[in-house]
């Protein structure tokens, strides 16, 4: 009789944790029960520029989902660089990446392009690497794969192609034997209205300058001349004693291009050459309506030979008909169009902020100022067009956070001063 009775208690323990344990299947504690198993992926930009935005929404959650977005690209050199971030659906089963804040991931804050900006290596800091581009001509774009995750349950996918020139988009590769010149111009197709031509100028870094830029430029109609004015064949090794007529020849020949509207050209120069796009709009106003400058100086300084600070004490970076260049500050009094300044106050090169803040008290040649996009947290990384992947900017301060959303704020600035 008493064994039957602890056989008794024993079969009613074993039923009791058998429905504890129902239970608490039913309530939903197990991820893969809960989790969608399929989500729809919407882009608003399949196919795009690499410098414009991409709207993405995810639908069909559940309310109050977790989800893991992923962006995944692979770089000129075959590494894979990954952007991730983690959301809760909303009450209607969506994450608008324009507007969801993630609660992990490789960005923070609401920023519909931060899976872009943020992505990472897959080896080595993201601050001393760099995600390296193939020139436009070896490949007209590149692949963006994004993801959506529940649980471990991938339930979405698509992929984007970002593209550096558009289809009619024509490069001409200019030498200085043919063409006196050291540049790739960028011509969009011969159909269309005539827009702002663009002269594209680097900095100390030498060499060619920003051909991505100027293939973007020309995908919006714009003839953009990336050129190289030392450090390439046929021209000086250093920055020492660059002529602005150099500069001129590059310019009216971008001007007298078919597509090209002849009275709005614009130079844009970052870092050193900031200080030849001013020269260049103060000294040809007939030929330079516009000038960007990012990073600048608001003054000459002297000359540049790489890996030698003391070779060129005392020379000159610039002339104009024979004589140096030696301008403190520059003056800006003869422009015809807007020096628009764009700096970061974290710039540990030299004090482009102020030098920025400086370049707006001025005025031009109807007595209008010039205009400045001041970014206290950025460093001397804002150049040129936003979403690649911010990187090997650690010696060049600001933040990445901080660099990406500078650029992501200034290019539609500068897009729209190339307008009427």
């Amino acid at each position: 009789m008493q064994r039957a009775r602890r056989r008794t208690a024993t079969y009613a323990a074993a039923l009791a944790f058998v429905l504890l344990a129902s239970a608490g299947c039913s309530g939903g504690h197990e991820p893969d029960v809960t989790h969608s198993r399929a989500a729809t992926l919407h882009l608003d930009k399949p196919v795009g520029l690499a410098d414009e935005p991409v709207q993405i929404r995810i639908s069909g959650l559940a309310a109050g989902e977790e989800i893991t977005v992923t962006a995944r690209a692979t770089d000129a050199d075959g590494m894979t660089w990954t952007g991730r971030a983690v959301f809760n659906a909303d009450d209607k089963g969506v994450v608008d990446l324009d507007h969801a804040e993630p609660k992990t991931g490789t960005y923070r804050g609401a920023d519909g392009m931060g899976l872009f900006w943020s992505m990472t290596p897959a080896k080595g800091d993201p601050g001393k690497s760099w995600f390296r581009t193939n020139d436009p001509q070896e490949a007209a774009s590149y692949q963006v794969r994004l993801t959506v995750q529940a649980g471990s349950r991938t339930i979405a996918e698509r992929r984007l192609t970002r593209t550096w020139a558009m289809s009619g988009v024509h490069r001409k590769e200019l030498t200085v034997a043919h063409d006196k010149l050291r540049g790739e111009l960028f011509l969009p197709p011969s159909h269309g209205p005539r827009r702002a031509p663009v002269l594209l100028l680097g900095g100390s870094e030498g060499g060619l300058s920003s051909p991505l830029t100027a293939a973007l430029l020309a995908s919006r109609g714009h003839p953009a001349l990336a050129l190289c004015y030392f450090d390439c064949q046929g021209r000086p090794k250093n920055l020492a004693a660059i002529s602005l007529e150099y500069l001129a020849t590059a310019a009216r020949l971008v001007r007298d291009q078919p597509q090209a509207d002849a009275q709005r050209l614009v130079v844009i120069g970052g870092s050193r050459g900031s200080e030849a796009a001013q020269l260049m709009a103060q000294y040809y106003p007939d030929l330079v309506r516009d000038a960007v400058v990012y990073m600048p100086s608001r003054n000459t300084n002297g000359a540049y030979y790489r890996g030698c600070f003391s070779c060129g004490r005392g020379q000159a970076a610039w002339t104009r008909n024979g004589k140096v260049l030696h301008l403190i500050p520059i003056p800006l009094d003869h422009v015809r169009g807007t020096v628009l300044a764009i700096a970061g106050g974290d710039d540990p090169v030299w004090g482009s902020l102020s030098s920025a803040e400086s370049i707006a008290q001025e005025r031009n040649a109807t007595g209008h100022k010039h205009e400045a996009l001041l970014y206290p947290k950025a460093g001397h990384a804002v150049a040129d067009f936003p979403y690649l992947p911010e990187t090997g900017g650690s010696h060049l301060g600001g933040t990445r956070t901080a660099n990406a959303r500078a650029k992501a704020d200034s290019w539609p600035h500068v897009l729209q001063l190339l307008e009427p």
